[in-house]
């Protein structure tokens, strides 16, 4: 019997044993990886995704922070589709946008092209237009409020120095939002040396070959120089448009929607409506809307960048 009770525990010993299920293999596996993403991942889900499923149920729903949640279906979208304020906010956001990115595109590739190059004094000129894109918000909305000050503000001051009369800008419905425009191009040092970047990497035998032909400076920047930074450009004015629809600090420290309305964005009419009206569901459903114009006008961006977008890696 023990020599029978010997050869099964044998046995026994000697069977494989079972199988790891493939999900487990891979967890083990990939488990370093997802430890080191666990930050990112945790604030990704509580700050982004969170927020943004939030937004979309407080859409649906007439929420003033003190009372319960009533929900009211798509009644917030209609009461925004209603108010002429809304409307308002929209149409001059779009003035902005239309005005004020390409004309900081055009000035950072101005700026890019004049500092291109070697030299101690590009160099110094690289720095000092880099320095005011990183001054914080705040400070420059202050600067600019100094500057378009109507009574002793310096742009006023020059003004006045070749005889023109200066306008009172901020003060004004009609150069409050121009006045904002201009402003707007204080911070174009970040897009200039994404365009210095690019300029540096045109190779110079495309430029050489066309001093060969003949070609003048302008034939080169415009047939070598633009397509060859098409791709830059593409992604600045994605970028440029976006940023554009999210403006708040500047408007809130300057004008704060005024005068009569003039410069009332859209992101501080929504904060208007969200923390001042504590119509956090009609500012969801606010939220939204600029979610998908933002959206749409990307996609749209995306489908025209065929036309005129060029990539050297498809010619090869």
């Amino acid at each position: 019997m023990s020599s029978g009770l010997q050869t099964y525990n044998t046995t026994t010993a000697l069977q494989p044993a079972a199988p790891v299920p493939r999900w487990q293999q891979a967890i083990r596996k990939n488990l370093p990886g997802y430890l080191f993403a666990a930050p990112w991942l945790i604030g990704f889900f509580v700050f982004t995704l969170g927020p943004f499923i939030a937004s979309l149920v407080l859409s649906l729903q007439q929420w003033d922070m003190l009372t319960p949640m009533k929900y009211v279906g798509l009644r917030n979208f209609e009461r925004m589709l209603q108010d002429n304020l809304f409307w308002q906010s929209l149409r001059v956001t779009l003035m902005y946008t239309v005005f004020a990115v390409p004309l900081q595109l055009a000035m950072a590739l101005l700026l890019a092209v004049l500092v291109n190059g070697q030299g101690a004094v590009k160099l110094f000129f690289r720095a000092v237009f880099f320095l005011p894109s990183v001054t914080a918000g705040v400070a420059v909305a202050v600067l600019w409020r100094w500057l378009f000050n109507p009574e002793f503000g310096l742009i006023n001051f020059l003004l006045d120095q070749i005889n023109i009369v200066g306008p009172p800008w901020l003060s004004s419905p009609y150069w409050a939002l121009p006045a904002v425009i201009v402003m707007s191009l204080w911070g174009v040092g970040s897009t200039m040396l994404i365009y210095l970047a690019s300029l540096q990497a045109i190779p110079d035998y495309l430029y050489e070959a066309a001093e060969i032909d003949g070609a003048s400076v302008v034939d080169k920047f415009r047939f070598i120089t633009l397509p060859m930074m098409s791709s830059t450009i593409f992604f600045t004015l994605v970028i440029g448009i976006i940023g554009s629809f999210q403006i708040f600090t500047q408007i809130y420290i300057l004008t704060n929607g005024g005068p009569e309305n003039a410069t009332l964005f859209y992101v501080l009419y929504l904060y208007q409506k969200a923390f001042r009206g504590f119509e956090m569901g009609l500012a969801s459903a606010m939220a939204w809307v600029l979610f998908l114009i933002v959206l749409a006008l990307t996609l749209i961006q995306l489908k025209l960048a065929g036309r005129w977008v060029y990539y050297e890696a498809e010619e090869a």
